[in-house]
């Protein structure tokens, strides 16, 4: 299937985890083990690669080396390991972000668990491994769990996918092609597309979405949709610096339940779609 998953949250997610490798909070600990505090985030750029980062802080007096680094959580089919075979410092009084791979989940645990983040310390030429418990009070995982799974659902009745890109001269809309295929013994429907901090649809947005309703049943012949879109917004920062423009929220109804999933356009649209933009907003001609 070619829905795109979104690993953890949309623009910026954080999930803290808190706990001591053990000691009181004395700067280095009072039984000689490093205090550590650590959260797990995702910034725009990790969301297409599924990364994150685990940011590692150093309460204690002394440096710490990390080797291993493992997210632990039942929802997911692994663990979310470091993405480098390496080991960091963290200073004292300092903190490091480090690259994890957000494997894929697993559907048939709830949303709700209860996850911990391992580490192995490293120091005078030994290493032992340290595990703290994740919070996340942001809440990220669950809906986070609940999206892929249910892109899973929908995978056993429809494939959607962006097929193509018709630019537009400046004032004009340009056309994004969308298609829908049933596949299998499922039934769906897709109900509307939502609009992204780089695209909208124009005069055919409504309350931020374009309704589309399209019901998939098994051996319907493929939809072809060529959704109008023209910029949000003309700001050359912005484009620049796009990591989730191109990614569009889509609501489904899948086994009575509605939500969204995440649709990709795809590397290769995407480098059309943000040069078209810079056409239509007169940023090449700066």
């Amino acid at each position: 299937m070619r829905v795109r998953r979104r690993a953890l949250v949309a623009a910026f997610a954080l999930a803290v985890l808190t706990g001591c490798a053990g000691g009181p909070t004395d700067g280095s600990g009072g039984s000689g083990e490093p205090e550590l505090r650590a959260a797990l985030i995702q910034l725009r750029a990790d969301v297409a690669e599924r990364h994150a980062q685990v940011r590692v802080e150093n309460l204690s007096g002394a440096a710490v080396r990390i080797g291993e680094v493992a997210v632990v959580d039942p929802r997911f089919v692994a663990d979310a390991v470091r993405l480098v075979d390496r080991g960091s410092t963290v200073p004292a009084g300092g903190s490091i972000d480090i690259r994890v791979q957000l494997p894929a989940v697993t559907c048939d645990i709830a949303s709700s668990a209860d996850p911990s983040v391992r580490l192995e310390l490293i120091a005078d030429g030994t290493s032992r491994g340290v595990t703290l418990p994740i919070a996340d009070p942001l809440g990220f995982a669950g809906p986070l769990h609940d999206r892929e799974c249910r892109a899973e659902a929908l995978a056993a009745a429809a494939d959607i996918a962006f097929t193509g890109f018709s630019p537009s001269p400046s004032g004009e809309p340009a056309l994004l092609h969308m298609e829908i295929v049933a596949v299998g013994d499922g039934e769906a429907e897709v109900t509307a597309v939502q609009q992204t901090n780089l695209l909208t649809f124009g005069d055919a947005t409504i309350d931020g979405v374009l309704p589309i309703g399209v019901l998939v049943q098994p051996g319907k012949e493929p939809t072809t949709l060529d959704l109008p879109v023209v910029p949000t917004r003309c700001d050359a920062h912005a484009v620049q610096e796009d990591k989730r423009g191109t990614i569009f929220d889509v609501r489904v109804s899948v086994a009575g339940e509605s939500g969204e999933v995440e649709l990709f356009v795809g590397d290769a649209l995407r480098g059309r779609i943000l040069t078209w933009v810079a056409d239509w907003c007169g940023f090449s001609e700066s």
